[in-house]
């Protein structure tokens, strides 16, 4: 059976290349560092590192090694997470990962609501496209653009989002109408570039006004960039519908034009049903949706 403290070094060593490094940080000496990689190496019969002036290299068989106790670590760090999450308070850090764009202009802008309730949260919000996995904790909540598939997820659909065309006053007035998608011949299209991550519903609207032949464009890989674009007058952009409740001043362009409806889910792992931290975040998500549907409702033309 292998020991959990040479285990323990090793990964340290590997983490950071160099014997000093991993002393350093586990507050041993080299020699004592050094003697447990080579107690390590004979109990293995293997070398796991390669030694040169510029370190160590893990050798294929330390690499194999490195990926087995990544994998614990990450576990007991999950661990970990869990047992403090049955923590009685809301406090503490929290992990939420959202696409850029949703996280970037519909949740930042309403955090300041959730820290006044728990001023103790640390949030750490992880803006991606990539799909980060809940169970192994890479995050603890995520809010996705389509339903999510692994098992073992707690999941809410929240609401739905349109991808719509946007355009500042002062864009029109310089450029002229756009009555018809045939009037683009007169106008620069912002979108998001075909190859970055999006929604599918929002890539097969871009796809059909491409296929009018538009003469000007701006891609760009997130809504953000799209968003600033618009703003200052560069054209008319594919936009979420729930940026108008904080963007009241762009105006829709050509509203038979939009994309399908893209369902909003927020989901978390299985075990987390109990953490004060998560019910926090869900309750005060699901309180702001409802708060923006009234208020799109309440902003819609009679």
């Amino acid at each position: 059976m292998m020991d959990w403290d040479k285990l323990r070094i090793f990964h340290a060593v590997a983490d950071a290349g160099s014997l000093t490094h991993a002393g350093d940080v586990l507050h041993l000496s080299q020699s004592a560092v050094s003697r447990q990689i080579r107690a390590l190496e004979e109990q293995l019969n293997t070398t796991l590192f390669h030694r040169h002036a510029r370190g160590l290299i893990l050798t294929e068989q330390g690499e194999l090694l490195f990926d087995a106790t990544r994998s614990m670590n990450k576990r007991l760090e999950a661990a970990a997470a869990r047992i403090r999450d049955t923590e009685e308070e809301v406090f503490g850090e929290l992990k939420i990962t959202t696409p850029i764009g949703f996280g970037t202009l519909w949740l930042a802008p309403r955090l300041p609501k959730l820290y006044e309730k728990y001023p103790d949260l640390k949030i750490d919000l992880i803006l991606e496209e990539k799909v980060l996995d809940l169970p192994m904790r890479e995050a603890d909540v995520a809010i996705r653009m389509k339903e999510p598939s692994q098992a073992d997820l707690v999941r809410k659909r929240l609401m739905n989002v349109r991808m719509r065309l946007y355009a500042t006053a002062d864009y029109l007035k310089q450029a002229g109408p756009l009555d018809r998608v045939e009037d683009f011949a007169t106008h620069r299209l912002i979108c998001q570039s075909p190859s970055s991550a999006q929604v599918t519903a929002g890539a097969m609207m871009v796809q059909q006004l491409m296929s009018h032949d538009i003469p000007s464009m701006l891609t760009v890989n997130n809504y953000f960039g799209v968003l600033q674009a618009v703003l200052n007058n560069l054209g008319v952009g594919v936009l979420p519908h729930y940026l108008t409740e904080h963007f009241p001043d762009l105006v829709r362009v050509l509203p038979e034009t939009e994309s399908n409806e893209v369902p909003v889910f927020l989901a978390y792992p299985e075990e987390l049903r109990q953490s004060k931290r998560v019910a926090a975040f869900r309750d005060f998500v699901q309180e702001e949706v409802s708060e923006h549907r009234r208020r799109i409702r309440e902003s819609a033309p009679a």
